[in-house]
Formats: C-alpha cells, sequence, structure tokens
C-alpha cells in the first residue's frame, strides 16, 4: 500500500507542504508506488490525453504519442520535439546581453557583465510560460540537458510496464 496518496503527492508538487511533512517524505522509505501516484497526478493536470512516461522540467513532459514516438510536450499541450532531440531549439528565447537587459532582473551594479555571462530564458511558444534559465558565457552552445533511458527505468528500476495510450 502506498504510504502518500495522490493530495500528499499533488501537495509537493504544489510546494505546499509543511517542512516536517516534506523532511519526512524525503527521509522515509521510498515506497515503490509513488513515482506511478506522482505521474498519475500530473496527468490529471494535463488537459490533453497523451500518456506522461516521465516529467521532463518544469510543465515540460516525456509522454508517448498513439504512434509511438516519445515527445516533448508543454503542460498547455504545445509540442516540442522528439525527446532525444534538443527542445531548447524550438523554444522562444530571450537572451539578457546587454547591462539594460540585467538591470531588468538585477539591482544597478551587480549583474553580471554581458561580455563574459548572458542570461538564455527558454518559453513556450504555446503558452509563454518561462522553462528553463541558463547563465552562459556568450558563446556557450545551448545544451541538451540529458536524454533519458524510458525503458531501462520503466523495466529495471520500477519493474512495471510503461503507460499505454489509452483509447
Amino acid at each position: 500500500m502506498a504510504k502518500y496518496d495522490k493530495k500528499r503527492i499533488g501537495e509537493l508538487i504544489d510546494g505546499t507542504l509543511e517542512f516536517y511533512q516534506l523532511k519526512d517524505m524525503m527521509t522515509s522509505h521510498k515506497d515503490p508506488e509513488r513515482f506511478e501516484i506522482y505521474r498519475e497526478v500530473l496527468q490529471d493536470r494535463v488537459s490533453w490525453d497523451d500518456p506522461i512516461l516521465l516529467p521532463y522540467g518544469l510543465h515540460l513532459y516525456i509522454v508517448q504519442k498513439a504512434n509511438g514516438d516519445r515527445i516533448v510536450k508543454c503542460d498547455c499541450g504545445h509540442e516540442f520535439c522528439d525527446y532525444r532531440e534538443n527542445w531548447k531549439l524550438q523554444a522562444r528565447i530571450y537572451v539578457r546581453d546587454t547591462e539594460e537587459k540585467m538591470n531588468e532582473i538585477y539591482p544597478k551594479l551587480m549583474s553580471p557583465d554581458p561580455e563574459w555571462q548572458v542570461i538564455r530564458e527558454y518559453y513556450c511558444p504555446g503558452c509563454a510560460a518561462q522553462l528553463e534559465v541558463e547563465a552562459v558565457p556568450p558563446w556557450y552552445p545551448i545544451i541538451l540537458d540529458f536524454e533519458p533511458d524510458i525503458d531501462t527505468f520503466y523495466k529495471e528500476w520500477l519493474k512495471k510496464p510503461l503507460p499505454t495510450v489509452k483509447s
């Protein structure tokens, strides 16, 4: 039996747990059902039916399409690309690369020197949600964060079948 229900996992996602509850959750035995409950809570919160295989980032998920493709998808339903490709290249990107742009978010004289560091903000083209922020040297390439081995995760870690598309 799962130690945590959908309500408690939802509070975890929302950041509304009390510290003692969060500490208990972090230090207690990880019940095997927790990931599935977490996935179900996330699935209940989106308006589309593609099954979430993995949460990928804030507002982002790796989902499985009816044709078997695995893609990165936003809360709003915007579909980026195959999960092995770099979704950031399809996002709206705002680069803070001048003193004026830096001063919009930093106190005057406390921002990075734009010749040494820029801030890249990645936004969803569908809903304009901010998906990620990077502080990098100006010449730094846009890097794919990670490429999870979804099949191994389900087979060897969860010991469960992948979620299937509901017909």
